[in-house]
This record gives structure tokens, sequence and C-alpha cells, in this order.
């Protein structure tokens, strides 16, 4: 069993709730980070009374004091910190003349300024690590050209830059850090941007193998770059997206 202990943002749902699962699952001692109190009590408790390890650590992570106070929260009650799994994200469908300066900063400090700093502060427990590693959950919407999407696609860009350049630069210091970049997946973050279930089926028909993901897949890849036994993949961003980024499949 893996004894390490884990951050997961945006634990409450979709592919954080996912990894936190499959994360306490193998034995991490995970600390669940998200805005909602009493979901992360709740599902505290559930991971808990199916054998695992898990505390809830409120944040919201839009505040610029937000990564430091997870890190102290996580340090003061386990003493140390080994995974980091960026995955909370703010996301809202708007076109280039109807975008707020407000909404436009928000998306900036929740999907680039806090891992960024979460990283940061982060940094003495993951140089004691035996095992350090932070995954940077990005989307495929940082590699394709779709309206209404300009301000998320450059978040999740940006993402995968800071990936590549914290991983050049930490690599000596022994910790990985490594990307995702999931196609569409049937979570709360898509189920709000409208009429749901239309939502889903028009994304899938997008997808060359016909259908949008699930949480609990993408959750497994997060899982094996995790793994020890990827000790020596770094610096790396892993598309799975069902051939998203190939374009809509020729039927």
């Amino acid at each position: 069993m893996d004894e390490r202990v884990a951050i997961v943002t945006g634990a409450t749902s979709g592919i954080g709730e996912a990894t936190a699962r499959l994360l306490a699952g193998r034995g991490l001692d995970v600390a669940l980070v998200a805005r909602r109190r009493d979901r992360l009590d709740q599902l505290g408790r559930e991971i808990t009374e199916s054998g695992g390890k898990a505390f809830g650590v409120g944040a919201d992570l839009a505040r610029p004091t937000a990564p430091e106070e997870v890190v102290r929260a996580v340090l003061e009650a386990r003493g140390r910190l080994d995974v980091i799994v960026n995955n909370a994200a703010s996301f809202r469908l708007r076109t280039v003349d109807d975008a707020a300066l407000e909404e436009f900063d928000h998306d900036i400090a929740v999907n680039v300024r806090t891992p960024y700093f979460l990283v940061q502060a982060a940094l003495p427990a993951l140089r004691a690590s035996p095992a350090a590693v932070v995954v940077n959950v990005s989307s495929a919407a940082a590699v394709m050209y779709r309206r209404r999407q300009t301000i998320y696609g450059l978040t999740k860009a940006a993402l995968e830059h800071l990936t590549m350049n914290m991983a050049a630069e930490l690599a000596p210091d022994g910790i990985r850090v490594v990307c995702i970049r999931p196609g569409p997946v049937d979570t709360a973050l898509h189920r709000a941007a409208g009429d749901a279930e239309t939502r889903l089926r028009e994304l899938g028909r997008l997808v060359p193998l016909g259908r949008v993901g699930r949480a609990d897949e993408i959750a497994r890849w997060i899982g094996h770059l995790v793994d020890r036994e990827a000790e020596w993949v770094t610096g790396t961003v892993l598309t799975v997206d069902g051939g998203r980024i190939l374009g809509p499949a020729e039927r």
C-alpha cells in the first residue's frame, strides 16, 4: 500500500472525486480540497468507512492566500506531503465580446495561479519526499480552438507550459511534474454549462470513439502517473480524450 499524503483539489465531484477515491483505495492519505465543507465532510466519511484515509480542507482557491493555507493545513494534520493533483478548474463559456474582467481574472486565478503557488508552498515538503509528484489536469481545450472557450483554453495551455517548465526545474530535486489532458468528460462542470444531456450528446458526436469520457477513466490514468512505477516519467502531457483533438469522426 502507498502511504504517501496527497492533495486533490476540486475533490468533491467529477474527476477530482474519482481520483480521491482511487488514491485512497491504494493507501494514500488524501487531503480533499474544495469549497463545500458539507460535501468535503461527507466524502471524507465515505472514504474512511470504506477503509481509506481522507480528510477535508475547505478552501476557495481563487483567493491569493489559499495555496499557502492549504499546504499549511495538510502539514499540520499529517506532517508530510508527497503528491499534488491540481484538478480544480473554473470553466465558463464566453465569447470574446462578453467576458468580464472579473471572470477572466477568476479563471486565471483558479486554473493557473493556484497550481503554481500550491507547488511553491509545498516545495520543502515535496523535496523531502522519497517519491514526490505533481499532476496537473489540463483539457483538450488547450490545443483546440472553439467558440466561447478562449479564456478556458488559454488557461489550460498555460497549465501545460507550466508543467513542462516546472518538470525541468524541479527534476534535480527528484520531483516529477506531469499533466493529463482529458477530452470531454461527463462531469458537473460540463453539466452546468447548459442543457446537460443535449450538450453531452453533442460532445460525444465530436469524439472519434463516439462518446464522452467517464471520470473514473481519467482517474485511472492519474493513478498511473502518481504510481511509483512511473518514476522515470516527468514533463509529459498525456492525452486521454477518445481522439477528440483529432477532430470529429468521419461517419
